[in-house]
């Protein structure tokens, strides 16, 4: 990627062969011969109609208004750590509260997939590798809290028999792209609940890091009259469960989200 003839000639043929887009890893610091590389790359593949993630990088300062096929950056403590140690999964919900806040108010995070196995191995094996500590609601939120272009589901094929199919479906429709949002309530490290809007459709957010249940009132006056809502919740050991509710009247709604839980309800 580091070669101008050879990148683009790579590049033509991506295109020939109809990649619609690529992850390019592992940049070393950010002097300014690496930056330069960065744009560079967007450039070319920009000339060739492909998206661009970038992953072992420098945080983006501006490209998402710079160049249309920029997609996103890593620039976090990502999930793949998930996977290599139980203090990663000890702490996600403490760092998914964090990142709403600070990283992702920067620009597009690529975070990576959002795993619905218990055990971090192929076949979701008990004991074998590190834990998940985090619910599968937990999981479906943090693809509305955490924003990016593109979003990855780290699904086993074991989650094809073993996963609710609320989740499964909820993966299938989830936007990636949004038209507003709104941030509803929350705290660095402790909690935090977002809205965002696709066309008509409102997806509200949350998850919770502290020991005790976060317990919000939460404004949906921005929703229309008479809407219909799918609320997905966890109860008090992380089981989820998918509920609808029909609200005649906009009024505050009341919910609680457990430790390492997580809540969305979806708004039409």
């Amino acid at each position: 990627m580091d070669n101008t003839i050879e990148r683009r000639k790579e590049m033509a043929w991506m295109k020939r062969i109809g990649v619609k887009g690529i992850k390019v890893d592992f940049f070393g610091g950010d002097k300014q011969m690496t930056m330069k590389l960065y744009e560079d790359i967007l450039y070319d593949a920009n000339d060739y109609g492909i998206m661009v993630i970038f992953h072992g990088c420098t945080l983006p300062r501006g490209w998402e208004r710079m160049f249309p096929n920029y997609a996103a950056s890593e620039a976090v403590l990502a999930s793949e750590n998930l996977y290599f140690g139980q203090g990663s999964c000890n702490n996600e919900a403490f760092n998914g509260c964090i990142h709403p806040f600070i990283r992702n108010t920067v620009g597009s995070m690529d975070f990576g997939g959002s795993a619905l196995n218990t055990f971090y191995n192929a076949n979701n094996t008990p004991n074998k590798g590190s834990k998940r500590m985090t619910s599968d609601v937990y999981a479906l939120a943090t693809a509305v809290l955490f924003q990016s272009g593109v979003q990855h589901f780290a699904l086993a094929p074991n989650n094809l028999t073993d996963a609710p199919a609320w989740a499964i479906d909820f993966m299938k429709q989830v936007p990636t792209t949004w038209d507003d949002v709104r941030f509803l309530d929350g705290y660095p490290g402790k909690y935090v609940v977002m809205a965002r809007r696709k066309g008509d459709t409102w997806y509200i957010a949350g998850i919770n890091a502290q020991d005790e249940p976060a317990a919000i009132t939460l404004d949906l006056s921005f929703l229309p009259a008479g809407a219909s809502l799918s609320i997905y919740q966890d109860d008090a050991q992380l089981k989820g469960s998918l509920s609808p509710l029909k609200m005649t009247e906009i009024q505050p709604l009341k919910v609680s989200i457990p430790k390492n839980g997580g809540l969305v309800i979806i708004g039409t």
